[in-house]
């Protein structure tokens, strides 16, 4: 149960799926939706309440800073987990990029980081964070993208495609995330399914709930 619930913790916020070659993001603009959700998700947040509540949950840090302020072909945020003893040593490190669709959904693309990713911890930190790198050095998680819906004024939530994301964790055929953002709270469901549709990793409870400690 335990390593079971680390892997959770791991691939929260992001279904664990393959990565591929990178190849350039169609270039959509910015829009006040795709601007807003990036302000929302911007910030430190803790699963600490969760956890005291419910110790199958880790206590978990999470960062979200923006990138690469002056791309216009949406937001970019670089994403940074870690557990909360070991706050300095983050498990999983992501850069998201946040774009508008013609449909309207606002899609969070998913990319692992070039080379060792442990050269970036704490950049969330800093003013200009991966000011060092470019959008073509990163490694596209594909089919993981998060569609965003709106569903009131202040909740967008989402998750990947069918089983578009594949995984072959645990004898996964495909991963799952469903994602909820608000302006205080972000929570995520990660879960590993078979080639017959069946669970084979991931929460049963229902997601992590990260809540906001500062923007």
């Amino acid at each position: 149960m335990k390593k079971f619930v680390q892997w959770v913790a791991i691939c929260a916020l992001t279904a664990c799926g393959t990565v591929t070659q990178y190849e350039p993001p169609l270039p959509y603009q910015n829009s006040a939706q795709v601007n807003m959700i990036a302000s929302w998700m911007a910030g430190s947040y803790s699963s600490a309440a969760q956890s005291q509540a419910d110790p199958e949950y880790k206590n978990i840090v999470l960062h979200m800073t923006p990138i690469w302020k002056d791309q216009p072909d949406g937001r970019w945020l670089y994403v940074e987990q870690a557990m909360q003893e070991a706050a300095d040593k983050p498990y999983r490190q992501r850069v998201y990029h946040l774009v508008h669709r013609d449909d309207g959904v606002v899609e969070s693309m998913v990319f692992e980081l070039p080379g060792d990713p442990l050269q970036y911890a704490g950049a969330w930190k800093q003013d200009k964070p991966l000011n060092q790198l470019l959008p073509s050095q990163l490694m596209p998680r594909s089919g993981c993208g998060v569609k965003l819906k709106s569903k009131s004024a202040t909740q967008w939530s989402g998750s990947t495609d069918g089983d578009m994301c594949a995984s072959s964790l645990r004898g996964a055929a495909y991963a799952t995330s469903e994602v909820t953002v608000t302006e205080q709270a972000i929570t995520s469901w990660d879960r590993g399914f078979d080639s017959a549709g069946q669970q084979v990793w991931g929460a049963t409870k229902g997601p992590y709930q990260f809540v906001k400690q500062q923007k």
